[in-house]
């Protein structure tokens, strides 16, 4: 399993939030049409205008972007 790590800086606490929001409403059914991710975890810091996104993968996929790393998961634990 890998998982790709995304992060964001520079918003503001009000964007930081409906960006959460719009997020939990468009994974209510699973990933976007097309991403193969077998999960998704969203950290966030409004208040720093940060946030940060870990996609679970099988595999690496077709290409890399430069603005995602790549990650071995080395434990998942889910409660």
């Amino acid at each position: 399993m890998l998982a790709r790590v995304t992060t964001f800086d520079g918003g503001t606490a009000e964007g930081v939030r409906a960006a959460v929001e719009q997020l939990q409403s468009d994974v209510s059914s699973g990933p976007p049409p097309g991403v193969k991710s077998t999960g998704l975890t969203m950290l966030f810091d409004p208040d720093g205008g940060r946030m940060m996104f870990v996609g679970l993968f099988a595999s690496e996929g077709a290409g890399t972007r430069s603005s995602v790393d790549v990650y071995d998961v080395g434990a998942d634990v889910r409660m």
